[in-house]
C-alpha cells in the first residue's frame, strides 16, 4: 500500500532532518543527556520509518494484511519519538511517561507483522 511507503519515507526524511538539526543546531544548547535523548528519538524514528516502507512493500507484493501494524507503527513514532523530541527541548521530565506508550505500539506492530507472516 503506497500510503505506508509515503508515511515511511516522510518519517525517514524528518528523522534525517531532525538528526542534522540535533547535531548542528542543538549542539551546545542541550546537555549531553538531552542530546542523547534527541538522538534516540531520531534513531527509533528512522528504524520505524523503514519498517513502514517495508509494510507498504509487503502489502503491495503479498497478500499479508498489515494495515493495523502500519497504523500502530505510525502512532508509535508519534508517541515514542515525538515525546522524546519534546522532552529533549523542554526538559519536562513527566513527558517521559508518554514514551513507553510508543514503545508498546512499536512492539505490537512488529508482533502483528509476525502474526500475519505466520498465518500466510
Amino acid at each position: 500500500m503506497k500510503t505506508f511507503i509515503i508515511i515511511g519515507a516522510l518519517n525517514a526524511l524528518i528523522a534525517v532532518a531532525l538528526g542534522a538539526f540535533g547535531a548542528h543546531g542543538l549542539e551546545g544548547k542541550l546537555s549531553e543527556k538531552y542530546l542523547d535523548i534527541w538522538n534516540k528519538a531520531t534513531t527509533y524514528q528512522m528504524y520505524h520509518a523503514l519498517g513502514l516502507v517495508l509494510i507498504g512493500i509487503l502489502m503491495g507484493t503479498t497478500k499479508l494484511n498489515l494495515n493495523t501494524a502500519g497504523w500502530l507503527m505510525t502512532a508509535g513514532i508519534i508517541f515514542f519519538s515525538g515525546s522524546l523530541y519534546v522532552l529533549a527541548v523542554t526538559q519536562i521530565k513527566v513527558l517521559g511517561a508518554i514514551t513507553p506508550i510508543g514503545g508498546v505500539l512499536f512492539i505490537a506492530s512488529w508482533a502483528l507483522m509476525i502474526l500475519a507472516a505466520w498465518k500466510a
